[in-house]
Parts: C-alpha cells; structure tokens; sequence
C-alpha cells in the first residue's frame, strides 16, 4: 500500500471519527467507505483499516485513562 494512500486515509479516518462522535453518525464510515470503493479500493482499504486503529487506540486511551482515575482514587481511600 502506498505511503500517500495510507496518509490520506489516515487524516479522512481522524476526520469521520471527529464527525461519529460529534453526531453519532455510524453510518458515516460505512457511507464513506462505500464511496472510496467506488473510486480506489486501495484507499477504501487503507480507510477501514486506519478507522479500526485510530477507534482501537482511542478506546486503549479510555481505558488507560479510568484505570490511572480507579488507582488514584483508591490510593486516597486508603
């Protein structure tokens, strides 16, 4: 896969993620997905692909975030 067709998607991804969770629009992804099929499968794919790591890694980050919350809080407790 090209660095260009990986970059692309990267940014488009961050963007329909931005919008997903400012909406609540899921069909978005798909609707875009649909759309750069239509024109670059290289791009389509690259596209799902980062959509799945970007929302794999912003979930991670939630994670880690309420874990170090759970640990300061029972750090105070005791």
């Amino acid at each position: 896969m090209s660095a260009l067709a990986e970059k692309l998607a990267d940014k488009l991804a961050a963007d329909v993620i931005a919008h997903v969770e400012a909406t609540g629009d899921e069909d978005m992804i798909k609707i875009m997905g649909t759309a750069l099929g239509d024109s670059s499968q290289t791009l389509q794919e690259a596209f799902i692909t980062s959509v799945r790591v970007q929302r794999a890694a912003i979930r991670a980050q939630e994670l880690l975030r309420r874990r170090i919350a759970e640990h300061a809080s029972a750090k105070v407790d005791d």
